[in-house]
């Protein structure tokens, strides 16, 4: 599927550190907690808290944050729909890679089990 360019741009300057907040609240108001939260991300890039603390410093754009991200080989496994997209159908790499953090922090914000949101083959 391919996303517009405007659509793709907007994705890549976006800051981490606006997005961030949003995360932490809607995993929080269902119950899950800044640690699990972690723990996906890190899941997904290889980033640990103090990783992602010095990226939200930064003011790192997602093209920054991701550049730096060690992405996970199964996240490929991560599928569905986002915000209008299936995910496994963006062709945009980036993008692809932003949606599929979105995803899990829906998932994680649903109370999907640990096990489920951090795939294995």
């Amino acid at each position: 599927m391919n996303t517009t360019k405007e659509h793709d741009e907007r994705m890549a300057n976006m800051t981490f550190s606006s997005v961030y907040p949003h995360y932490v609240a809607k995993v929080e108001k269902k119950g899950r907690t800044i640690e699990e939260l972690h723990k996906v991300i890190a899941w997904l890039t290889g980033f640990e808290a103090t990783d992602l603390q010095r990226l939200i410093e930064n003011q790192a754009t997602f093209e920054q944050f991701f550049s730096e991200a060690t992405i996970n080989p199964n996240a490929s496994l991560i599928t569905g729909s986002i915000c209008g997209y299936r995910i496994e159908e963006i062709d945009t790499t980036l993008t692809r890679h932003v949606r599929y953090l979105d995803k899990l922090v829906d998932e994680l914000a649903k109370g999907r089990k640990m096990e489920k949101i951090l795939r294995s083959p």
